[in-house]
């Protein structure tokens, strides 16, 4: 039996749905996730594009240059301004969705953490969790 994941913006304008395993869960430590999450680093949950689908609403896109120099293309609620996950053009298979808006977040466990030469002083890795300097 395939596990169904369910999450949403702040308001329930945003509704969505994803089946089965993500790839990954990456903690990223650039300074445009900072600057999105509006704390020291942001997360990105790696999913099947294929498994992905809105269950309510649209989202309003914007995109944005990574720090690497590629197009992402991120999707937010327009009401509560809520991200609720990022197309980069690098992985064309994939979406990074903001696990935080996940409805059941217990589950989470980072497996790596990238650019971390730009992570703040004061936040901790744990050494069995594997780290980049930039995006791998």
């Amino acid at each position: 039996m395939r596990r169904v994941h369910e999450g949403g913006c702040q308001c329930g304008a945003l509704r969505y749905r994803f089946e089965g395993e993500p790839v990954a869960l990456a903690v990223c430590h650039c300074t445009e996730c900072q600057r999105q999450s509006g704390s020291a680093f942001g997360m990105s949950l790696l999913v099947p594009r294929s498994a992905f689908e809105m269950l309510r609403g649209e989202p309003k896109l914007y995109t944005r240059t990574s720090d690497a120099g590629r197009p992402v293309e991120c999707a937010f609620c327009a009401t509560c301004g809520t991200r609720i996950f990022h197309r980069p053009a690098r992985f064309p298979d994939t979406l990074n969705v903001k696990p935080g808006t996940l409805d059941d977040t217990s589950w989470l466990a980072p497996k790596m953490h990238v650019w971390t030469r730009s992570k703040q002083r004061w936040v901790s890795i744990p050494e069995d969790v594997r780290r980049f300097e930039e995006q791998p």
